[in-house]
């Protein structure tokens, strides 16, 4: 009987290490929350996906299609994605609980994880239907972005500062870039309100189809803009088809955010295997080219992940 209590003992222990094996090895879910497919995001967010499920062991990494930023910001604060992409006024908002933004309290759960790249407001019209200019679009059919979406409420911000409301425009539309383009293409639409990064691919569909207007924002305008993360840019000539000169606009920093719930270590090798790996992410698409480690906290609008720091004080961004 001793030598049988004592096999059983040890086929137990045995187990338990297994047990404490497989538990550990347990596969880790990162969900990487992007946005419509012809934006930025996407192309990005499954670059970076790709990423993290070859470099963190254990991993499945995936990039789910969003409506962008303020739905993002939303998932993340429930729980429902690890990692997000999000424009700094809407992460702000999140952060502060602006009603009128779509928070109906503050998102206390996310977290900094990295600046990315520049979006830029970039307001394209049919050249055939007149519209040269901001006060053009008056009495025109407009797309301004999903509902509720970062780029909708960079227009809401943009009209405000350039003396328009939405009951100006002769029909609101609140699409997607790629349904914008294909409407446009298709005379039902005027112009579309895209703010992403430059090159974007619905913008360059729509220029290789037809004859574009690239619409400026003007320096006195963006003046007016009572906001940090909305500064002076130019999208330069050239950027597409037909676009011939420099034209002014609007720049608002992307950010990376993750959140509270997320665990220290996932966070910091989730970081660590981004920027070890940042020529593949550049290479996804060329409006994150001049992502780089030493501009990762350039304008952060909520508070570090602790396993995020923890790799910024690794390699010297933070002391």
């Amino acid at each position: 009987m001793r030598l049988k209590t004592k096999i059983a003992a040890g086929f137990a222990a045995c187990l338990f290490v297994l047990g404490g094996a497989a538990v550990a090895q347990k596969s880790q879910f990162i969900t990487v929350l992007t946005g419509g497919q012809s934006g930025v995001y996407y192309p990005v967010g499954v670059a970076l996906s790709q990423i993290l499920g070859k470099a963190i062991p254990a991993a499945k990494a995936t990039a789910q299609v969003t409506k962008a930023s303020a739905e993002n910001m939303n998932l993340l604060q429930a729980g429902r994605g690890e990692l997000a992409f999000a424009l700094g006024d809407t992460v702000l908002d999140a952060w502060n609980g602006d009603a009128e933004a779509g928070f109906k309290e503050p998102l206390k759960n996310l977290r900094g994880f990295s600046a990315t790249y520049n979006n830029y407001i970039q307001i394209v019209a049919n050249a055939d239907s007149g519209i040269k200019t901001l006060a053009d679009l008056k009495g025109k059919r407009v797309s301004v972005g999903a509902a509720k979406s970062g780029t909708e409420l960079n227009a809401r911000t943009v009209f405000k500062a350039a003396g328009l409301t939405y009951a100006d425009i002769g029909r609101v539309e609140y699409l997607p870039f790629g349904e914008s383009v294909e409407l446009i293409k298709n005379r039902q639409l005027d112009a579309t309100f895209q703010s992403a990064g430059l090159g974007v691919a619905s913008i360059r569909d729509l220029a290789s189809s037809v004859k574009i207007v690239v619409v400026p924002v003007p320096k006195d305008i963006v003046t007016k803009i009572d906001s940090p993360v909305y500064l002076p840019a130019v999208i330069p000539a050239n950027t597409y088809s037909g676009q011939d000169a420099d034209v002014d606009t609007v720049a608002i920093p992307n950010f990376l955010v993750t959140q509270s719930k997320v665990p220290d270590e996932l966070a910091y090798e989730m970081v660590k295997a981004m920027y070890d790996n940042i020529d593949t992410l550049h290479s996804a698409h060329n409006a994150v080219k001049g992502l780089k480690v030493e501009n990762a906290l350039n304008g952060m609008p909520v508070p570090l992940h602790p396993g995020v720091e923890r790799y910024y004080r690794q390699v010297g961004v933070l002391k």
